[in-house]
């Protein structure tokens, strides 16, 4: 709207409607192309336009870190991008509520066959659906440089590289460890009781895992201080935390890690996390945390459903695993040949162990927002010197925030279909 305003005023001054193409929003060769919201910036977000290319299909990515203040900030203006790529269902079901989403289930954009659980809504409503995934990554798992003899059980802070900064929201890194502390403790069942907000912040399943992480902060305060700032990604000399200027050894960090190592990726392997954990070992695996980057539609453009349509396609998602080396939900998608590379496909498409999809993505963005700070806060005391003695007042006040929320959710009569946390294993 304001560029159309833009044109009337100009046309006003020149007194001439004959100087002027009244022509409405979208009709410019800019505006007809599809444009597209996502969070890869760099590298990652290079490959990610040169998928885009082969499509043929004209369009403008914009990627950055701070992807919920733009996206806002587009909607507010009535200018939101025709396609939306994130990782948070929780944010994509609050829009999808206010009716801002085309549903997917209404074109033919998707073969809903080749995307499994815990990929796809489901529960009441499960027939609308709103958003597909693009890509896929697995957590709980922890890499190590090949160089050192894997590990068997819990290992000291010293030995881990840990990062809460982000160029978006920082502290994320942390949830992933709570979440994945309370996966292995307590299982896949409590665990989607916990991001439903049908089992409170201060059960003692989440406390535990809480106090489980802080027993591993609470080791040295100095290096909880360090966590608390560096950048998750490591330093500039662009080879993430694990080949940075400490001595750290082990990441506990998603399939998405190797494009923080650069040139030293081959140099780095993982394995489950369960046995590495604080408060364990938990010799079996009891579940597989994953996340993805979902792609939603704002608009009901033929370009824009055509462009989603390769983008989710076997052919599309293949074409993007094999070039880039990321990984897909889609279960006809086959990885690049190694052994690194197979390892992870096989955790995130085998059948016999539960995924669970990352909690705080799946949670409103207000519980996730408040989940972000708890654990920032908790490395701010346990860096202090001040202890275990502050985790029970900062629980209490992300269930304050998660109350609220479900007050919000009744009054607002939400009915998006639920996402299905966690795959059931066959």
């Amino acid at each position: 709207m304001t560029r159309f305003r833009t044109v009337l005023l100009v046309c006003a001054l020149l007194f001439t409607a004959a100087a002027c193409e009244l022509a409405a929003p979208g009709r410019t060769e800019d505006q007809e192309k599809v444009t597209i919201l996502g969070t890869w910036t760099g590298r990652q977000g290079e490959q990610f336009e040169e998928l885009l290319d082969g499509f043929g299909i004209p369009y403008e990515y914009q990627g950055t870190a701070a992807q919920r203040e733009v996206l806002l900030s587009e909607v507010q203006a009535g200018e939101p991008p025709d396609i939306v790529i994130m990782p948070g269902l929780g944010e994509l079901a609050e829009y999808a509520n206010q009716g801002r989403l085309e549903e997917l289930s209404h074109h033919d954009i998707y073969e809903k066959s080749e995307y499994g659980p815990p990929w796809q809504p489901s529960g009441k409503g499960a027939g609308s659906v709103y958003w597909v995934p693009l890509r896929a990554d697995l957590k709980s798992i922890v890499w190590h440089r090949k160089d050192i003899e894997q590990p068997k059980s819990p290992q000291p802070l010293s030995s881990w590289c840990i990062g809460m900064g982000d160029d978006g929201p920082s502290g994320w890194p942390g949830t992933d460890w709570i979440e994945d502390l309370v996966l292995q403790d307590s299982g896949p069942k409590a665990y989607e009781r916990w991001v439903r907000g049908d089992l409170e912040w201060t059960s003692p399943e989440v406390r535990n895992a809480w106090l489980a992480w802080g027993s591993l902060l609470a080791q040295d305060a100095h290096l909880a201080k360090t966590a608390l700032t560096a950048d998750h990604r490591g330093p500039d000399n662009g080879n993430g935390l694990l080949f940075g200027k400490g001595n750290c050894t082990l990441e506990h960090q998603g399939s998405f890690a190797p494009f923080f190592y650069g040139d030293r990726a081959n140099e780095a392997t993982f394995m489950d996390s369960a046995k590495l954990l604080p408060g364990g070992p938990y010799e079996k695996v009891k579940a597989h945390e994953v996340t993805g980057d979902f792609a939603a539609l704002f608009s009901n453009g033929p370009r824009a459903r055509e462009l989603l349509k390769e983008l989710a396609s076997a052919h599309g998602q293949q074409t993007w695993a094999r070039n880039a080396g990321v990984f897909s939900a889609n279960n006809k998608v086959r990885p690049r040949s190694g052994d690194v590379e197979g390892e992870v496909a096989e955790r995130l498409t085998s059948p016999d162990t539960p995924r669970c999809l990352d909690a705080s993505d799946v949670m409103p963005p207000a519980v996730r927002d408040a989940f972000y700070e708890a654990t920032l806060l908790t490395l701010t005391r346990y860096s202090e010197g001040k202890g275990p003695g502050s985790v029970e007042a900062i629980l209490k006040d992300v269930q304050r925030v998660q109350e609220a929320q479900k007050v919000q959710d009744a009054q607002a009569k939400n009915s998006v279909a639920r996402t299905e946390v966690c795959s059931t294993p066959q």
